[in-house]
């Protein structure tokens, strides 16, 4: 569903992303760890290309986004993405936000939109606060919005950047049990994340990321059990202590 291949990118002179390859493939969850400054969140923006790289290939269900033939807006609307800050339109009410996008970029009719909106909203366990405007939620019902609103436009996979780091702890939980749910149910899902419990748990694999580089990606249980670099050793020895 995902492939990257020897992707690199520079800001400048820096190079943030060092040949890294990955995938992921359908139904699969794949966690993407390291320390602050590794390249995680650059590296998941370039599936859906709101990161531009300068050299390798990236593709998203067999369309390369480095094709210029390719429509980005209608392939970004087959990805969803949720942001570590929300993102939702704080003018609108949560219903709105839900249909908006349905609306404009997949022209689906305002009731069928509405519909889809709430059903996802429900999923969350939300439906109640269909008329509230974002300022009146939680940061943890922010971010289940953000969830659903991402699930509304049917996407072919998910990704997550960071969704839990600007909340407080005691509302991560109702964010990290609604991403659990989708994994139970199938969804190929990319997730940057320092969550290692939810890590462990869901994730098929694991890929671990320093300075740029992809140091490590090893199937879960491997990467907690015996971590193959010590970078990566280095990393657990201190997160889950």
């Amino acid at each position: 569903m995902i492939e990257l291949r020897n992707v690199s990118k520079w800001y400048g002179s820096f190079q943030v992303l060092d040949d890294c390859s990955t995938r992921v493939d359908k139904g699969d969850v794949v966690v993407v760890c390291g320390p602050s400054g590794s390249g995680k969140s650059t590296l998941i923006k370039t599936v859906n290309g709101l990161e531009p790289f300068q050299r390798g290939e990236v593709r998203v269900d067999g369309v390369s986004l480095g094709d210029p033939a390719t429509r980005l807006p209608a392939l970004r609307a087959k990805i969803g993405m949720v942001f570590q800050n929300f993102e939702l339109f704080p003018h609108l009410s949560v219903r709105d936000n839900l249909t908006l996008g349905q609306v404009k970029v997949l022209g689906r009719a305002r009731e069928e939109a509405t519909a889809k909106g709430l059903a996802y909203l429900d999923r969350v366990g939300l439906l109640a606060q269909q008329d509230k405007f974002p300022s009146q939620l939680s940061g943890g019902q922010q971010q289940r919005v953000a969830i659903a609103r991402a699930l509304a436009m049917d996407p072919v996979a998910m990704l997550f950047d960071e969704p839990t780091s600007a909340l407080d702890p005691e509302m991560i939980t109702e964010v990290l049990d609604v991403m659990v749910g989708l994994a139970q149910d199938g969804m190929t899902m990319m997730v940057v994340t320092h969550e290692m419990g939810f890590a462990r748990k869901v994730a098929d694999r694991i890929v671990f990321m320093d300075q740029g580089r992809i140091v490590e990606d090893s199937p879960t249980e491997a990467f907690f059990s015996a971590p193959a670099a010590p970078r990566a050793r280095e990393f657990l020895a201190k997160i889950l202590h």
